[in-house]
Order: structure tokens, then sequence, then C-alpha cells
């Protein structure tokens, strides 16, 4: 045993060992880091010499395009320069002098900018071999053409092109410089690109000058020449299908528009005839302008490869300056790793020497008998806590893949339906399922609302909104293809009578069974839509004939006047339908929907239960109330309204206890204007809630007038003032607030304010019915207008926010004793229910005398006073109260 323990004690200790397996791969990561940051070194130099080699293949090639706009000046010099220049061309001589200087001129300006383009050049491209000795040629080449001796025309053309030629091999130096490294595709692409483009201006160049050649030729041309200027042409082709080779979408783009343009085209078709042998002689009125023309179509071109040049240069550049910000990073990183490994490897050797020592000395009990025996290559526990780790790890990966699905909204993806080992991956399995099911929910929710937002949900209809929309996209296909359209507005007769007699459980019934009626009469690819209450709309494309419409709007009528089961109950209702057509489209939607309401409106006019179809009397009326509502709103602009009084008497004893404020519309032109012309006009639309607030805010403007002149007498109630309010102004949500603006601009206590509503808007619209109480909690009173010609029941009384009920004056002025004894028993109901009563329409003693005797509280009519301007209103509150009917 002791001779055992002392071999164990030999050696080097174990945390030796460690630390020589932690030093031995920083040794590893520090060659790595210097290998990359060589290999980053060699990309950034070869990036930078991309970069310049597109530098030089840029300038080079502007170059080669200088010496190329040399040749048409040149050759034209030449040419008119010869004294039987103006013979063979049949013009004068004075013309083909003015000619030469313009030449003349026009050959300096090209040797100008194609010196300067030389000037420009890089040091190593300049003194390049191809570069010095096509230098050197065009030095020659200009001398000869200057002295204008010992060379032909011909000859001035083949110069300029071998000059081009040589400094077209130093551009292929230069594009096989800028991709002889490793240079990303993308640079590589643009780099050929440039060559592509280069290759189409250069053939440019060169094609048009033998074209000049070829029109001025007078049959001394050489069989070269001819030979030359076909094999130009087809150069110039095929430079032009290889641009179908270009990779950047923005150079095709500019490409494309390039030879699309005016110019292009001229110039290519008269290259074409030429080719073709199908172009007469030019005149020299025609040569002229191509001489200029020439030169700016292949400027075109090479402005396409400066595009192309520039960005080739920008991938290059950008390839630089990625490799040095890689080199960069490759450095940082590889000194952090060297930094933290060496720091980590001293911890780590420190803490795990002594971990492992411990775990040394264990072994050597397993030795002895006491453990189980742990393998040479290494601690059982060691390896053991590597597969636990590894193990954890590969857990932890699934939960990444399980929650990186999640996140980009993979929900199908296999590996969310893989279990996790052990509780906490359980857990998180549970978690993540529920995460894709709340997902899911929210997609579908998502989905409901869209239908929801659309659609009626009584009767799964499309709703007013996608009506509107449906029938603004139908006259937009009808203007396209020139069809007829049609709009039925289906307003259904009596259903208010179900609604207030069977309840609204029975009312939804009928609509329902209402809406399943008309799907079922009208063509697959028509709509049927409700816009409310008891308002559908039938919207028909591509009529073929008018009577079509109003067949199908027979049919309707017939389909909803059958008797409707609900709940053992037989209910009938109607429908009145209102025909509208629109051919080609030249209908604006709002219109559209107009004339269907009025042509409805003219259909229940004329008895309910049929269809009336919008005509030019109809047109006429829409229009003529399109007018009064302009004029509505001018007149309140303007001030053209005003208010009358009439006062409201207590039946007892005579007093005013009020006045109900009437407007009164004196139009320019026209005269004073009826209520029952204008009020129904504006009641069509948003104009009655503007006459509303300008009546709330004068009426109670005045009567806060009249309070601070004649104050009321101590132990006097004080009047009130009424004003009626519509029931589309009552269904706003705005109606609370501009009950409250008015009551704070004048500084009238709310209490002797006092709103006068129809009892079906009471009956009809929950929302009025809701504002309504909302506004008699403020201390505002309400007054049931007109009551009894609705179907109002006195029972219900009880249950509404009112606190006068006025009797309508067909019952007041009624001499039928069955109206006399219903009137008496309004009144004692209203009392009943704590409600006062105010009789309308009292023109007579003996109505005044049967409702003192039947116990009214209040009473307005002609017999008391007719309604009257604000000063003789406003003098009968100071009056002494005489006794009424006297």
């Amino acid at each position: 045993m002791r001779t055992m323990a002392r071999r164990t004690r030999r050696g080097l200790p174990l945390w030796l060992y460690v630390l020589a397996l932690v030093i031995v791969p920083q040794i590893g990561v520090g060659l790595l880091t210097t290998a990359a940051v060589r290999g980053q070194q060699a990309e950034v130099a070869s990036a930078r010499h991309a970069e310049q080699a597109v530098q030089a293949l840029a300038r080079l090639d502007a170059v080669r395009h200088g010496v190329e706009q040399e040749i048409v000046p040149s050759l034209a010099s030449w040419v008119v320069e010869d004294p039987a220049t103006a013979q063979r061309l049949n013009v004068g001589e004075a013309i083909v002098a003015a000619v030469a200087v313009q030449m003349r001129q026009a050959t300096a300006d090209s040797r100008a900018a194609t010196d300067a383009a030389v000037a420009a050049l890089p040091a190593s491209s300049a003194g390049s071999e191809p570069v010095l000795r096509a230098l050197e040629q065009l030095s020659r080449l200009r001398a000869d053409i200057d002295a204008h001796d010992g060379i032909e025309v011909e000859d001035v053309y083949f110069a300029h092109v071998e000059v081009s030629n040589t400094l077209a091999q130093a551009q292929d130096q230069a594009a096989a410089a800028a991709t002889s490294g490793e240079v990303p595709a993308a640079t590589m692409r643009a780099t050929r690109d440039v060559e592509i483009t280069a290759a189409l201006a250069q053939a440019s160049a060169r094609v048009f000058p033998l074209f000049l050649a070829a029109q001025l030729d007078a049959g001394d041309l050489t069989i070269g020449s001819r030979l030359a200027g076909e094999s130009a042409w087809l150069a110039y082709q095929d430079a032009q299908r290889r641009m179908s080779d270009l990779s950047q979408p923005a150079l095709v783009a500019a490409w494309e528009r390039t030879r699309a343009t005016q110019l292009m085209t001229r110039v290519d078709g008269l290259l074409a005839a030429q080719a073709a042998g199908t172009l007469t002689r030019l005149t020299v009125a025609e040569l002229l302008p191509l001489m200029s023309e020439g030169p700016e179509h292949d400027s075109l071109l090479n402005d396409l490869v400066a595009d192309a040049v520039t960005n080739a240069r920008a991938l290059a550049a950008a390839d630089a300056a990625r490799a040095h910000e890689e080199l960069v990073t490759t450095l940082q990183l590889g000194v952090g790793i060297l930094v933290v490994g060496g720091g980590a490897a001293t911890y780590v050797g420190l803490r795990l020497g002594r971990a492992l020592g411990g775990l040394a000395e264990q072994a050597g009990r397993v030795s002895e008998g006491r453990l189980v025996d742990v393998a040479v290559a290494g601690p059982r526990e060691v390896r053991t806590v590597s597969a636990a780790l590894g193990s954890t790890v590969a857990s932890l990966r699934r939960v990444q893949d399980q929650a990186a699905a999640v996140a980009r909204g993979d929900l199908d993806d296999a590996v969310l339906d893989q279990p996790l080992p052990g509780p906490l991956g359980e857990v998180v399995h549970a978690s993540v399922q529920q995460m894709v099911t709340s997902v899911r929910q929210r997609e579908e929710l998502q989905v409901a609302l869209a239908h929801r937002a659309t659609h009626d949900p009584l009767t799964e209809l499309p709703n007013r909104a996608q009506a509107v929309a449906a029938v603004e996209g139908a006259l937009h296909r009808a203007q396209r293809s020139g069809g007829t359209t049609g709009l039925l507005f289906v307003d259904l007769d009596g259903f208010k009578v179900v609604n207030d007699r069977y309840g609204h459980a029975c009312g939804d019934e009928v609509l329902r069974t209402t809406a399943a009626r008309m799907l079922s009469a009208v063509r697959t690819g028509d709509t049927v839509c409700r816009l409310g209450g008891d308002e559908f709309v039938v919207l028909v494309e591509q009529v073929d004939d008018e009577r079509e419409l109003v067949q199908l709007a027979e049919r309707l009528v017939a389909l909803v006047s059958v008797p409707v089961d609900s709940g053992g109950v037989e209910v009938r209702i109607g429908a009145s339908i209102g025909v509208a057509v629109s051919r080609d489209g030249g209908t604006d939607a709002d219109v559209f929907f107009a004339e269907a309401d009025t042509a409805a409106y003219r259909a229940k006019a004329h008895g309910r239960g049929r269809a009336e179809v919008f005509d030019d009397d109809l047109r006429r009326q829409l229009t003529a109330r399109a007018e009064t509502e302009a004029a509505i709103a001018a007149g309140l602009a303007a001030g053209e309204m005003r208010l009358c009084y009439q006062p409201v008497h207590e039946v007892a004893g005579g007093a005013v206890t009020g006045f109900e404020a009437l407007v009164r519309w004196h139009r320019p032109g026209v005269g004073p204007v009826p209520p029952d012309q204008f009020v129904p006009v504006a009641e069509a639309s948003t104009l009655i809630c503007d006459i509303d607030r300008w009546v709330l805010g004068e009426a109670t403007r005045q009567l806060a007038e009249w309070r601070a002149a004649a104050p009321p007498a101590a132990g006097r109630p004080e009047p009130t003032v009424a004003v009626n309010i519509s029931g589309r102004h009552l269904a706003e949500p705005r109606v609370v607030r501009d009950v409250v603006d008015a009551l704070a601009a004048s500084g009238l206590p709310a209490s002797l304010l006092v709103l006068e509503v129809t009892e079906t808007v009471l009956v009809s619209d929950p929302a009025a019915y809701d504002h309504l109480a909302t506004l008699r909690e403020m201390g505002v009173g309400i007054a049931i207008d007109d009551f009894g010609t609705g179907y109002t029941s006195i029972g219900q009384l009880r249950h509404m926010p009112v606190d006068t009920l006025k009797i309508d004056r067909s019952f007041i002025g009624s001499t039928d004793p069955g109206h006399e004894e219903l009137v008496a028993l309004m009144v004692r109901a209203a009392h009943t229910f704590g409600l006062t009563v105010v009789a309308e329409g009292v023109e007579e003693p003996e109505q005044l005398a049967r409702l003192r005797a039947e116990g009214c509280d209040h009473a307005q009519g002609y017999l008391l006073h007719r309604p009257l301007p604000a000063e003789e209103a406003g003098a009968l509150l100071g009056a002494v109260p005489a006794a009424l009917g006297s």
C-alpha cells in the first residue's frame, strides 16, 4: 500500500496538466489570429488594388473615348478642306469653308478633352507600355493630320482606331488587374459591366465615322473601308446584344432609358438603314446635324460607362473598407482572446488545479478499494460532468430553436412539438405551447374583428361603410367598361310598428328573414347591404336592360311582403324601393345613393309597397333640395335666420310660464320661407344639427337677457324657453356638449331650458334615449312634443326620461267626443306619472274651457298668442297676467 502511495505521489501535480491543457489552445489561438490577420491584410491589399485598377480603367476609358471623339471632326475637317469637296457635295464653297472652321474648332476641342484625360491618368497607367505607345501613335497622327500630307482620308480613321485599340489593351490589363485577386463576386460582375459598356461605347464611336464616310463617298472608297464599315456595324450590334449580360438592375434600367431616347433611335435607325443598303444619300443639310448628333450619341453611351465605373469603384471601395474593418475586428478579437485567455488560464489553472487535486485524491482512494476504479485516461467525474453538460447544452439549444420559431412566427415548425427532458423541460415546453396558442387566437380574433368592422352583426350583410365602398368600386369598373350599374334602395314599410308592438326580438327576426329573402332573389355577384335600421340596398352590375332592375324590385317587394312567422306570431311588413341607374359610371357614389333614396321616398309617397325609378322629375326635386340645403347653410352663415317666441300660459291663472322658440327664415329674393318647406330639407342632412345649435345658443341668450332686464317677482316661477331638437342631432354624441356650451355661453340655469323631442325618437334610437337621460340628470327639462301621433303607449311614460307631455293640436282641435275623452285620459295619466301637461294649438275659448276643466297645466296657441318677435315676447314678462279666454 505504501509503495502504491509513493507511486501515486510521483510525477507532476495535476494542476500543471490542466494548466498545460489551457495554455496550448491559447498558443493555437495566437497562431490562428496571426494567420487570420495576414489573410485580412492580403484581402485589404487586394481590395485596394482592385479599387485602384477600376479607377485606372475609368481614366483609360476617358482617354480612349477622347481619341475616338477626335475621329469625326478630324475626318470632317480633312474632307471639307479638300477643294473637290464642294463640287462632290454640290454645295457652295462658302458653306464648305464655314463647315471647315467649325470642324477645326471641334478638332481642337476634342484634342483638348483627350489631353485633359491623359493628364488625369494615374502614374501607374501613364507609364505602362501600351499607353506610352498609344500616346506616341496619337502624337504622330495629329502631326500628319495637321500637315495634311502623306496620309489618305481612310488612314485618318484607321490610325485613330489603332490608337483606340492600343488603349483598349491597356484597359484589358487594368480590368484583369481589378479581378486578379480575391475580389467579391459583386465587384467582379461590376467590373465586367464596365467592360461590356465600354465595348458598346467603343463600337459606337467606330461605326459612326464610317457611316459618315460612306455618305460622303464619291466612289473612291476602298473595299477595306467598306469592309471596316460592315465589321464595325456587326461589332456594334454584338456589343448591344452583350448589354443583356449586365448584372446590375440600375445599369440595365439606364441602358433601357438610353436606347429609348429619340437621339439613339434616330442614329441607330440611320446606321441600320445604311447597313441594310436602304438609306439614300443624305444631303449636306441632313449631314450637318448628324456631325453633332454622332458625338452626342457616343456621349450617351459613355454616360453608361461612367455609371458602370462609378458602381464598380463604389463596390471596390466598399470591399476595401469592409476588409479593413474585418482586419481591425480580427486584431481586436485576437488580442482580446489572448488577454482574456491568459488571465483565464492562470485563474482556471489555480482553481481547477485545486479541484482536480481533490479529484485525484478521491481517485487514489478509489484505487484503494473504497470507490469504483477510474480509467487512466481521466477521472470518471470529469467524463460524467462533460456528458451532463453536453445534455444540458442540447436541451438549451432546443429551447433556443423553439423560441426562434415563435419569434419569426413559424408556428407550424416541427421543433415546437418536440418535448424537453426533465421537469424544467416540461414547464418550458408548456410555456411555448401556450404562447403558440395565444398567437393563433390573436390572429383568429383579428380576422373576426375585420369581418365585424365591415358587416352588420344582425344579418351578416355588408354594412353601410362596405356598401359605399362597393358602390364606388362598381362605378369605377363601369367607367372602364362602359357598363350600366343599378342601385336599389329598399325601405321597409311598417317595420317600426312591428318593433313597437311585438318587441325588438321579433323585429330582429323580421330583419334576418328579410335579408335572407333578398339574398335568394338576386343574381350571383350582386351585393345586398344593410345600411341600418330598416334600410337596405342592392347593388347590381352589368345591367343589360333597366327593366331587369324594375323586375328585380318587384320581386323583392313580393318576397318582403310574405308574412313572417316569429315565435308563433305572424307579422307583415312591406317594402318601398327606389331604383337608380348609372350609365358608364358617370355618377358620384353619394349622388347615386341620394337618387335611389329619393326614388324610394316617392314610392312611399305614392302608396308604399311599390318600386319607383329615379327620373328627370326626381332629379329636379333633388336639385331643388340641394339648392335649398346650400341656401340654408348660407343663410345660417349670413344671419338670415331669426327666432319667434310663442308664449306658454298657465291654464289656471293665465301667467306666462315660458316660451317655445320657433325658427323663421327670411330668404333674400324669396321672402319668408315656411318652416315646413325648409326644416324637412335640413332634417335630411346634418344641417338640422347646425340649426339646432344656433337655436340653442340664440334662445338661451335671449332668455338670459330677459332675466337680466326684468328679474322675476318674488314667489313667481321663472319662465322657461323650449327648443325643438331633431332626432338626428340627439343621436350624435356631440349633442350633450352643444347644450352645455349654449348654457355656459348664456349663463342660463339648466332648469330654465326645455328640450322638445318627438316620441318616435325616444322609442327608436337607444343613443338618443341615453343622451336625453344625461341631459335630464344635468337639470335640463325634457318634453315629448306632438304626443299621440306616434306609437308610444301611455304606460311607457313612466319609464321615459321626460318631465312634460305636449298634447298634439289634432286632439285639442277635434270635436270628436272620443278625442275629448282621450285628452282627459292623457292629462290624468301624465299627472299620475308626475308629468306636467301642455296643450298645443288652442284656438277657441271652448277648447280652453275644456282643458281647464280637465286640469291641464299649460296651453299655447293662436287664441292666446301667435309666435312673437323677441321684443314683443319679452314685454309679456313684466305684464300683469290676465284671465285666459277673456
